[in-house]
């Protein structure tokens, strides 16, 4: 009698593990933003985290390293403004001297299907206050892979 209770049991509960999963399954939220923007977004946050892992100063030799994430013609850009005299220390993609403590990747929008402009609102924050900007990177979609393709401060 015993045994048979057991097996009852663990019949039970795996039905209503089978029946959780496919409830959790059905129950997924849908998402509403254009695949595009979602890649577009992905490729950016990549970028921003490898940006802000690593020395940010502006100089070629940093900026060689985020090739991989530049359209060959921003990249091309971005060179010229490097070697170029005099040298600045405003940061190509933060707009600041100062480097930013974090960033968070903010909207999208994808008006066409191989072009996303995304929001990157990056923060500063010291033991007193919180400072926040924007900067508005446009991607681009080149060979099934979204690279960078301008980046433009946001005016407050």
């Amino acid at each position: 009698m015993y045994n048979s209770q057991c097996k009852i049991k663990n019949r039970l509960l795996q039905l209503c593990i089978v029946h959780c999963a496919f409830i959790i399954a059905g129950c997924s939220i849908p998402s509403l933003e254009k695949p595009e923007c979602t890649q577009a977004r992905d490729a950016v946050k990549q970028f921003y985290s490898f940006h802000f892992g690593n020395d940010m100063h502006p100089t070629a030799e940093n900026l060689k390293m985020r090739q991989r994430y530049l359209t060959e013609n921003f990249y091309k850009k971005l060179m010229v403004d490097a070697t170029g005299l005099p040298p600045t220390k405003i940061d190509y993609f933060t707009f600041s001297e100062e480097p930013p403590k974090t960033f968070k990747i903010g909207k999208c929008e994808a008006a066409q299907p191989n072009k996303a402009n995304v929001q990157v609102q990056i923060y500063w924050r010291d033991d007193t206050k919180t400072v926040q900007k924007e900067v508005n990177v446009e991607a681009v979609n080149q060979k099934d892979v979204w690279l960078i393709d301008d980046v433009h401060q946001v005016s407050n």
